[in-house]
């Protein structure tokens, strides 16, 4: 990618001086969903340091376990968070809410690693330095249509995906992005087989295999690891 990121290094050690803001006590969610973490101490730098970006957020975008991955802004602009936030984001913010997020700024896309989200409405905010939250159960192997929004990227800028115009997020790994990179395009129909998932947060779907149609469906090649679901047999 020709986006330029300030190097990883460099930012894991900026973000993890930052401590979790204090924010107000907040009434458990619908659902069972466990009770936010307690408040860290006061951070050692002060986020106000990294750029500011605001918008109003669209919609979550998730992880392949249903994490909350980032966010995407009524503008297009994509912000990406850690999958450690998710709870703490579900608390903080929503759809419709407007934010204003701190990070690191992509070159040359629409796109923002965040180091500390803020709600304009209520103040409270998150930064880059919560513990682990809780992760979704898959669901089994289903299959999936629908026309594509826009291509979605990860935290250094890579290809890993789509939101569809539904509003599912399709994922795939990066390498494999590339290759079905065309299919990936705004206004493109796609088809897929893998796993899915659907929480409060949204839906979210794993292509295993992906095409232009049903019948016209390639294997999705993804890396060995843990955590994922078992690869459904080719459609015949």
């Amino acid at each position: 990618m020709t986006s330029r990121w300030i190097s990883s290094s460099l930012c894991g050690a900026a973000v993890a001086a930052l401590g979790a803001a204090a924010t107000a006590q907040v009434p458990p969610p619908p659902g069972g969903m466990a009770p936010p973490p307690a408040a860290a101490p006061a951070p050692l730098f002060d986020p106000q340091q990294f750029p500011a970006v605001r918008g109003q957020v669209q919609l979550f975008t998730l992880t392949p376990r249903g994490d909350i991955d980032g966010l995407i802004l009524s503008d297009g602009t994509e912000v990406k968070t850690p999958p450690h936030l998710s709870t703490q984001l579900a608390y903080t913010v929503k759809p419709g809410d407007s934010v204003t997020v701190r990070g690191l700024r992509a070159a040359s896309l629409a796109l923002v690693q965040a180091v500390a989200i803020a709600n304009d409405a209520t103040g409270r905010g998150v930064v880059d330095n919560g513990p682990p939250g809780p992760r979704a159960m898959l669901a089994g192997p289903t299959e999936l249509q629908g026309r594509v929004r826009m291509a979605l990227h990860g935290r250094e800028g890579e290809v890993n995906g789509a939101l569809l115009d539904d509003g599912t997020i399709l994922r795939l790994p990066p390498p494999e992005a590339y290759r079905f990179a065309a299919l990936l395009q705004p206004g493109q129909l796609v088809a897929a087989t893998g796993i899915g998932s659907t929480t409060a947060l949204g839906k979210m779907f794993e292509a295993q295999q992906l095409g232009p149609s049903r019948d016209q469906l390639s294997l999705v090649e993804t890396p060995p690891g843990p955590g994922r679901g078992r690869r459904p047999p080719p459609r015949p």
